[in-house]
């Protein structure tokens, strides 16, 4: 991720500083204090417990600047774990289909994940799973964003800042404020 990021960064003449660490120990790599921190994809659900979610968020509180802001995404909602649908299609473009297919074991989940590649140039597929041993829905979201010293948390269903619903929503975004 990082050298595509390089890449990425390097084509639009744009010298940003990149780093591999640790976000449960984010105020041992960096002195200064952040205006936000930004942590995409359902990150946190990687953590094995409560108890090192919880060592992450205060860590990313930790590195904020007083008012700063920050955002988590997931895309395990309320709405998907009541429903538990098997199949979620995540991706469908004239070259690449992505398929989750998700075994519910408990408080976690399997994501198995099929990767179809189907261009001209490329027809192959890609499987791989992923698990997440504890997943956390907007309650545990804010009950631990609260625990980690947050003062103000607000959550979305979408980028347009549209109120979470937990019986509709297939996106859980939330913004905390230090």
């Amino acid at each position: 991720m990082l050298a595509q990021a390089r890449k990425n960064l390097s084509q639009c003449g744009v010298e940003i500083p990149l780093y591999r660490v640790d976000y449960r120990i984010l105020p041992e790599n960096f002195e200064q204090r952040f205006d936000a921190v930004v942590c995409l994809s359902s990150s946190i659900l990687h953590m094995p417990n409560e108890k090192e979610a919880l060592l992450v968020l205060r860590s990313m509180h930790e590195v904020l600047r007083e008012n700063g802001i920050l955002v988590l995404t997931s895309g395990t909602s309320d709405y998907q774990w009541n429903k538990k649908p098997r199949f979620i299609p995540a991706v469908n473009t004239n070259d690449f289909s992505r398929l989750f297919v998700i075994d519910y074991l408990g408080k976690g989940a399997r994501y198995n994940i099929i990767d179809l590649f189907h261009s001209k140039e490329k027809t192959d597929f890609k499987v791989w799973s992923v698990d997440y041993t504890h997943v956390l829905l907007r309650d545990d979201h804010e009950r631990l964003l609260n625990a980690s010293g947050f003062k103000k948390i607000e959550f979305y269903r979408n980028y347009h800042f549209d109120p979470y619903d937990k019986e509709k929503s297939g996106l859980l975004i939330a913004v905390a404020y230090k």
